[in-house]
């Protein structure tokens, strides 16, 4: 089997996407609109079998991420007896793969817990009602929202795009986004997604308005019937409360007409700010992810 990789493109979206329905899970790495949004960071592209769609990346280093499709229906011995794949590492590899791979192959993989790519899961009904002693402040910050500023919801529509590229300018000047370069590439994923928003299926997006202007945004994706995987999430920081409302007002305007049951708000890469807001949310578990490497 010799695959042949090429870039990540929209004309791919709906064939990928079939792909992805067939995975016994789903980590937000592997949506489409993650792949194909932070493909110039990553020199990410891919190559497609019979059964699987096969992505690899070429920066910071060369390394496979989890081939895509129904991993349980797969020859797994006869797909590693081909090149590319002998000694390879994969990255980012969701654990029901892992533990797939692990009975198959035995000591011929070692396999390594990577805690920083770990999603992290709520519950929707958590987030939107915010019940309970251990949602308290977050509550009383998203109250102290609504009776401070005069606000509105609005879904993510063309007129909404571009007033959220200004408002992710001016985060980035906040930010000081040229001097870290993972703020850089998140900045050039969030342009490239506002810029072709009408092509995109299946991504969803809100904005809070403060006295007319942008306030913050954020930028969601539905995946199977009953997740919501949130890919960006921007706001003024100077207004009180602004990314506790923004969370909590996109669940209860876009999820008030499907079956919502579960939230992923991605990884914290090993930030330990970053660490520290996801679990003040108090996440129901993790989808856990996994480097592994092939022996010869």
């Amino acid at each position: 089997m010799v695959l042949t990789y090429k870039p990540i493109g929209l004309e791919d979206q709906a064939a990928y996407q079939a792909r992805l329905a067939q995975c016994p899970e789903v980590t937000s790495d592997y949506s489409f609109l993650n792949l194909w949004a932070w493909a110039p960071a990553y020199g990410l592209e891919w190559a497609w079998t019979d059964d699987l769609v096969c992505p690899r990346q070429s920066w910071p280093r060369a390394a496979f991420w989890a081939p895509v499709g129904d991993w349980r229906s797969v020859d797994w011995p006869v797909f590693f007896e081909s090149e590319p794949f002998s000694k390879s590492v994969f990255i980012r590899v969701p654990e029901p793969l892992v533990l797939l791979w692990q009975s198959i192959f035995g000591d011929r993989v070692i396999i390594s817990e990577d805690r920083d790519q770990f999603d992290y899961l709520y519950k929707a009904e958590d987030l939107l009602s915010l019940k309970g002693n251990r949602y308290h402040k977050k509550k009383n910050l998203v109250r102290q929202f609504e009776k401070l500023y005069n606000y509105q919801y609005m879904p993510m529509n063309p007129d909404m795009v571009e007033q959220a590229k200004a408002l992710q300018e001016d985060w980035c000047v906040w930010r000081d986004c040229d001097s870290e370069g993972q703020l850089t590439a998140e900045n050039q994923a969030i342009a490239r997604t506002l810029v072709r928003w009408e092509h995109l299926s299946g991504v969803l997006g809100g904005c809070l308005l403060v006295d007319g202007r942008m306030a913050a945004y954020t930028i969601g994706e539905r995946i199977f019937d009953d997740t919501f995987i949130i890919h960006f999430e921007k706001g003024n920081a100077d207004i009180k409360g602004i990314y506790q409302a923004m969370n909590q007002k996109f669940l209860e305007h876009e999820a008030e007409n499907i079956t919502i049951t579960w939230v992923n708000r991605e990884q914290d890469l090993g930030d330990e700010g970053l660490r520290k807001s996801k679990e003040s949310y108090h996440p129901a578990r993790f989808l856990k992810k996994y480097r592994v490497e092939f022996l010869s």
